[in-house]
């Protein structure tokens, strides 16, 4: 328990790093190149965490409800590409001492200029799962979801995600609500 505190609090630390960060490249085109630029707009943030939870599944066939939970990081790369990591698990709604554990990191792609606004970015993204217990199994994962900007700062997070263990024909379904963070 204690290692999975750690690297709770070690996710959230990296990702308020990024947060910190300003745009300081000057143009060499103004007289003024001396003055840093300022900090990027809010859909243009290079860094952001989040925290979610929502109903799962394992299909097919368990008519087992699951809660979903977990926290994670991304950070964008170029463009609307991103690199990020999670780490979450799964316990029946019934039995919250049944569950395991899923340690995520993958690529994904941020639609930064889906609204004028800013403030709504559909993405998708996917790679590497590892679900853990007893043991640990390898296995990859999918989804897509949207955030929205209610603030600067601060957006909800709705999110649809498939985990599929390997080799193995289940998939661990789950739909997540959550706060962002940047």
């Amino acid at each position: 328990m204690r290692q999975l505190i750690f690297v709770l609090f070690l996710l959230a630390a990296m990702t308020s790093l990024g947060v910190a960060q300003t745009d300081t490249r000057q143009s060499l085109s103004t007289p003024t190149a001396s003055v840093p630029q300022p900090a990027q707009s809010g859909a243009e943030r290079r860094a952001m965490g989040y925290v979610f939870v929502g109903p799962g599944a394992l299909l097919p066939g368990n008519s087992t409800t699951f809660l979903n939970f977990g926290g994670g990081g991304e950070g964008l790369i170029k463009g609307g590409f991103s690199v990020g990591a999670e780490i979450g698990g799964y316990t029946p709604a019934r039995d919250f001492g049944d569950g395991f554990g899923i340690l995520s990191a993958g690529a994904g792609y941020h639609f930064l200029k889906a609204s004028k606004s800013g403030k709504v970015v559909p993405f998708v993204n996917g790679g590497y799962s590892l679900f853990f217990r007893s043991g640990v199994d390898n296995g990859i994962h999918f989804g897509g979801g949207v955030n929205y900007w209610f603030k600067e700062r601060i957006g909800l997070r709705f999110e649809i995600r498939d985990h599929v263990p390997v080799p193995s024909n289940a998939h661990i379904v789950g739909f997540r609500v959550g706060l962002s963070f940047r």
